[in-house]
């Protein structure tokens, strides 16, 4: 069995063709990386899976520097994201292989393997060995708080339309493509005492919840709005409630403060608190504890966003900085890749929808944000946006502050695995319902 060198997963339709015409053996291995070192018997054990499963294709665990040990995760419905980690070497049964690529009718430059692997989704199963059989050199050192924002680097703005086709074809393909139809929302409903209100969930944030604090309490808003500030700690024990009383002593009136009591939370249940509370404004705005805002227009931008838009969700530009406000490398995040019409069905296939989310709280109070301490603005984001329309901010509004204690700076692998494994989940389950939802209006 001739083994096949992809370098990386970024390549075209063309090289995939040539792999397959020059597949002659019942199964087809493709390198994504020069150097590869298997365990004893791995090649056989591969083929032996692929056999008893009936898979398309199969892919395994591996180690990396130093014999560390390197999982990956199962292959589920809501795996899309182009950047789905299978490790560096994958085994493909031929016959299979050869049939998806007579159906790839675009040549595409950069989404060739991504439009092979959606394909063989949906022809069989993509199994996961979780045997550790080969060992890989990692040619990317970064940490993943280096790694997390590649997808939206406006470098790869190229790339990333051609992945939005290749998802786009494939939601269509399994029944979970949604047309550019939206339900409408009368913004007004409800009576409120503020138009808006900035949402700070925090824990043990002793360092950064005074900028973030004052950066919500310094912002300009014209009248007749007005608008307030809710800070909800879970339970600090690292000095941060102190931070916060210290700052209600100065007798701000538009500053709540919510102490959880001690049961399990998270920042999902944080956010539950907040746009519950009967002082919650008509849009819910979102500002991390340990990030700003860029001016103090965005309130005014984002609730101006809503009544010209007439949306049910908002979402905002930022610019990744460190902990001194320092821009960062890619700098700017805008997402300029949404469309008013297909955002809501590439929003599958990426990991976050941008920042600042604000929301209308009529409707997210009868959603409610799931209670877990990651991907719940994600989830929200994704529901709300099966049925209404997202609007968009493209000024910079937001300061994405990068430092060692970001949740997401330097994740271990089990902790990566862990977040992705659910974002999967996510929108596994966000695509059964966009499916039945499509199948009900056939």
């Amino acid at each position: 069995m001739k083994p096949f060198f992809l370098p990386g997963r970024i390549c075209s339709t063309e090289a995939i063709r040539t792999i397959a015409q020059q597949s002659k053996d019942p199964f087809t291995l493709i390198y994504f990386k020069p150097t590869i070192e298997w365990v004893h018997f791995a090649q056989q054990r591969m083929i032996q899976i692929a056999e008893d499963t009936h898979a398309v294709m199969v892919y395994s665990d591996r180690f990396t520097q130093n014999n560390t040990p390197a999982p990956v995760i199962d292959y589920q419905m809501g795996a899309l994201r182009d950047d789905f980690e299978f490790g560096a070497v994958v085994l493909i049964r031929t016959d299979t292989l050869q049939q998806a690529v007579k159906q790839m009718s675009t040549n595409y430059q950069f989404a060739g393997w991504y439009d092979l692997r959606l394909r063989l989704s949906r022809m069989g199963a993509l199994v996961h060995i979780t045997e550790y059989l080969y060992y890989e050199i990692e040619d990317d050192t970064r940490k993943s708080g280096e790694k997390l924002f590649d997808y939206v680097d406006p470098r790869n703005r190229g790339v990333q339309q051609e992945m939005e086709a290749c998802v786009t074809e494939h939601l269509k393909a399994i029944g979970g493509y949604l047309k550019p139809t939206f339900k409408s929302v009368n913004i007004h409903e409800g009576d409120f005492a503020y138009e808006a209100s900035v949402v700070i969930p925090c824990k043990n944030r002793v360092r950064t919840i005074k900028d973030a604090i004052h950066s919500a309490l310094s912002q300009q808003v014209q009248a007749p709005y007005r608008y307030n500030v809710i800070v909800v700690d879970d339970n600090s024990t690292d000095g941060t409630i102190d931070v916060i009383k210290s700052i209600l002593a100065e007798g701000h009136d538009n500053l709540i403060y919510i102490a959880q009591d001690p049961t399990w939370h998270a920042i999902g249940g944080n956010w539950n608190s907040a746009f519950h509370h009967p002082l919650c404004g008509r849009f819910a705005i979102q500002l991390d504890s340990d990030d700003t805002y860029f001016d103090p227009t965005t309130v005014q931008q984002i609730i101006d966003a809503f009544h010209t838009q007439n949306c049910a969700m908002v979402i905002g530009s930022y610019q990744l900085t460190d902990i001194n406000g320092s821009p960062l490398p890619p700098g700017i995040i805008d997402h300029k890749e949404w469309t008013p019409d297909n955002g809501r069905n590439n929003a599958l296939r990426i990991n976050g929808l941008g920042a600042p989310r604000a929301f209308w709280t009529p409707l997210l109070r009868t959603l409610n944000f799931p209670t877990t301490k990651y991907g719940e603005d994600y989830a929200v984001g994704l529901r709300i946006s099966r049925e209404y329309q997202i609007g968009r901010i493209y000024n910079v509004l937001y300061n994405c502050r990068r430092w060692d204690d970001n949740s997401d700076a330097n994740c271990d692998i089990e902790t990566m695995n862990r977040n992705n494994l659910y974002k999967d989940r996510i929108r596994t389950w966000e695509l059964q319902a966009r499916i039945a939802l499509c199948s009900s209006c056939v």
